[in-house]
């Protein structure tokens, strides 16, 4: 118990996304975060249930930036979504595939959060409800996808290991991410209007039918 009560939950947290910040994912492990530590590595278990736990909590740090809400038209408010989670998910090594991870294991509050936030925006740019959840998971897949490739590139491109044809691809990632995340919300507001549905942002340029 002595040794427990040296670690508040939050050191364990901090400490974990210092080893993800400084090693990678494959190198987080409960064993290596105990020891460095100066616990067993059955006393983290004191704080969190499993590994996904953990993971979940890590997640939900790197997000923190983007527990902010957003106010204006749902265009904004998903551009603005989508660039906080970007940044947030770059800010870290391997921050893209972690959150990845925790999202689909459905361990990170933030991440249900944000999901809960752009089916929001998606209601309102006009999309029936029954499709509403769809639309921002598929928003959420582009960035976490999108970001997962840009820092797999960005460490084979500091390794030497790619070769010219793609590294030519790490070029401008911001340009080419603003393009996907435009083609989407572009999608969505085309789709409602499909629809038949009014709710169809007036900043949006919709395709004539």
């Amino acid at each position: 118990m002595q040794q427990l009560r040296r670690h508040a939950r939050s050191d364990v947290v901090d400490k974990a996304a210092q080893l993800l910040d400084d090693y990678g994912i494959a190198d987080l492990t409960m064993r290596r975060l105990a020891r460095e530590l100066g616990l067993t590595p059955g006393a983290l278990y004191w704080h969190f249930a499993d590994k996904q736990a953990l993971l979940g909590a890590v997640a939900d740090r790197i997000l923190a930036s983007t527990a902010t809400t957003q106010d204006g038209p749902w265009v904004q408010r998903v551009h603005l979504i989508c660039t906080g989670l970007r940044n947030a998910l770059l800010s870290t090594t391997d921050g893209a595939e972690l959150v990845s991870a925790s999202f689909a294991a459905g361990k990170s509050e933030l991440m249900t959060e944000l999901l809960d936030r752009l089916t929001a925006a998606a209601a309102e740019a006009g999309i029936d409800s029954s499709h509403a959840d769809l639309a921002a998971r598929s928003v959420l897949y582009y960035v976490l996808g999108f970001t997962a490739d840009e820092q797999s590139r960005l460490q084979w491109d500091a390794a030497g290991a790619l070769q010219e044809t793609q590294s030519v691809m790490a070029t401008d990632p911001n340009g080419r991410f603003a393009f996907g995340l435009r083609l989407l919300v572009d999608g969505m507001a085309a789709h409602a209007s499909g629809s038949g549905d009014q709710g169809v942002d007036p900043g949006v340029a919709v395709p004539a039918p």
